[in-house]
């Protein structure tokens, strides 16, 4: 009984001490002061039309969207596939190949960034649009073959090996057998990946052009020449939005694993 008390209280610290910080920024953003402050003197809602009244935080949110949006479809597109294959392959080293697909997620972010830099603007020559779509899709990748892959191993092969003795196709047998039943992992694999897209700050420093910035990068461009609480409501946001995707996250596997 103590031993879980202790366990109680330390989770609780653990769980505090991660809140605090986020919650002075939710407060700090409400803040009437021309800069950053806790306690704020007043409440003010001016720093968040700030937000939607900037071209730079709105272009950067487009951009974010339009990028996210479509590097995580065409990860899917990839993903899946390679998903599937790995998991149906007979490979000698398949966990040495899936290790190389998840290294972008064990790579640190700068190096990641600075390595796709190298590789699409200076060796390829690819323009700034071009190169943030492809540098997304190859940080997006992962996480789809990762999520897909888990949701793979637990599935029955043979129902799919029942659907080609009875004449079905491969692919068919693919589409409508194997596919139906990683609905909840494709959704969860796409919000993963988006959310990384989107938030991602080290790969989009290094590939964004003039004018061309995602919005975190935006955020962190802002930042080098003002510290004003419009910092922290753009902060509030991308936090909100990222909370109420996770949610969805969890809303999703948490339904498929009951129907499992």
């Amino acid at each position: 009984m103590r031993k879980n008390r202790l366990l109680t209280a330390f989770s609780f610290l653990v769980f505090m001490f991660m809140f605090i910080p986020l919650a002075i920024i939710v407060v700090t953003s409400f803040g009437e002061g021309s800069t950053i402050e806790f306690p704020i003197s007043g409440f003010t809602l001016k720093w968040y039309s700030n937000i939607f009244a900037s071209r730079t935080f709105v272009s950067g949110f487009t951009l974010s969207l339009q990028i996210g949006l479509a590097a995580t479809i065409l990860a899917l597109i990839v993903g899946i596939p390679a998903a599937y294959a790995l998991s149906r392959s007979e490979l000698t080293g398949k966990s040495r190949i899936k290790s190389f697909f998840l290294s972008p997620t064990i790579v640190p972010g700068v190096v990641v960034g600075y390595s796709l830099y190298q590789f699409i603007v200076v060796s390829l020559g690819i323009e700034v649009y071009s190169g943030l779509l492809l540098g997304h899709f190859l940080i997006s990748l992962p996480y789809v073959i990762r999520v897909v892959g888990s949701s793979l191993e637990q599935f029955d092969f043979s129902i799919e090996e029942v659907a080609w003795t009875l004449g079905c196709g491969k692919l068919r047998a693919f589409m409508k057998v194997v596919l139906p039943n990683l609905t909840s992992a494709i959704f969860a694999a796409f919000m993963l990946a988006f959310i990384n897209s989107f938030n991602n700050i080290p790969v989009s420093m290094f590939l964004s052009g003039p004018g061309v910035r995602t919005l975190p990068a935006a955020l962190m461009n802002y930042i080098e020449y003002y510290y004003d609480p419009t910092v922290s409501a753009v902060s509030v946001l991308l936090m909100a939005g990222t909370v109420v995707l996770m949610f969805l996250i969890e809303k999703t596997m948490g339904i498929s694993a009951v129907n499992k």
